[in-house]
């Protein structure tokens, strides 16, 4: 029985996402394509490969007993294409990172542009998001975040600066009528812009300072999700309405430019910066080890 690779590849990313939707939002694809994929791999097969409610999709025996088989035949195909690629004078293909918004924005500029100017038949796919997500049930090669501490089977390259800390600041007008805050408990009593995660964790408010560590949870007029919105939270700042912490670096223009005060400079608090992190499996895409080699001729900053 003869079927096309890419009616079993949508048999794969069903199963890894769970559903339709979500395998579409990770395949680039969408819901009605992967059914009918789906539906015309069952018809060859002559069986039902998942169960279908409105609510969940899940796998058969008879799906499971194919998976069981398919995905390390499917690695193989991978690592044979693969193989092949190497012949080719310039690498070429898809990669696909996950990341936070603020390394799009604050780590990534320095880097993307150089890497596309290398290898300009590499198509790089940027999914920024606030919340860590499973990369392979994103349908992701690799991904960043700004902890070292990983899952067994990943492994970490350093990517970026490798110190990086939180500033505070807030426009000159609001601190002239609210006063300048010497110690970090005092913003209990100003108005503070903060942030949220997407779990609905709202974020601690850290500084240290000569071994000492204070974590706030403040009030304040304005919440945002933590992600693309935080924007908002800077202007909002910015206007006069009040306290924003946020990466030193999203805030450093606007200090400059003296739109923002920089507060409480002494506490403010250092951390690691961020990592590339992909699976420790026998043979990286070709597109991601151009990229892992291309990081690691970076000087660190």
């Amino acid at each position: 029985m003869s079927m096309d690779l890419a009616l079993l590849n949508a048999v794969i990313a069903v199963a890894k996402a769970g559903g339709f939707r979500e395998a579409a939002r990770a395949t680039n694809s969408n819901p009605s394509r992967l059914s009918d994929a789906v539906r015309r791999a069952e018809q060859q097969l002559g069986l039902r490969l998942f169960h279908r409610t409105t609510r969940t999709v899940m796998l058969t025996e008879a799906g499971k007993a194919l998976l069981d088989r398919l995905l390390p035949a499917m690695t193989e195909v991978e690592a044979a294409l693969d193989a092949v690629n190497k012949f080719r004078t310039t690498p070429t293909g898809t990669l696909r990172l996950n990341v936070p918004v603020s390394a799009a924005r604050l780590v990534l500029p320095a880097i993307v542009p150089a890497f596309l100017a290398r290898y300009p038949e590499i198509q790089l796919e940027i999914i920024a998001e606030s919340n860590v997500v499973d990369i392979f049930q994103a349908g992701c090669d690799a991904g960043i975040r700004y902890d070292e501490r990983l899952e067994q089977d990943m492994i970490a390259v350093p990517i970026g600066p490798r110190v990086q800390r939180f500033a505070i600041a807030a426009a000159p007008c609001y601190l002239d009528r609210k006063g300048r805050p010497q110690h970090p408990r005092e913003l209990l009593d100003h108005a503070c812009l903060r942030g949220k995660y997407a779990s609905g964790i709202m974020a601690e408010w850290a500084f240290e300072k000569d071994g000492e560590i204070i974590k706030l949870q403040p009030a304040g007029p304005l919440i945002v999700s933590i992600g693309a919105a935080v924007d908002l939270a800077v202007e909002t700042a910015i206007a006069g309405l009040g306290v924003v912490q946020l990466f030193e670096q999203w805030l450093r223009p606007h200090i400059e430019a003296g739109q923002l005060e920089p507060i409480l400079q002494p506490w403010w608090q250092d951390f690691s910066g961020p990592y590339l992190y992909y699976p420790d499996r026998r043979l990286v895409p070709t597109p991601l080890r151009a990229f892992i080699d291309f990081i690691r001729e970076l000087p660190e900053s």
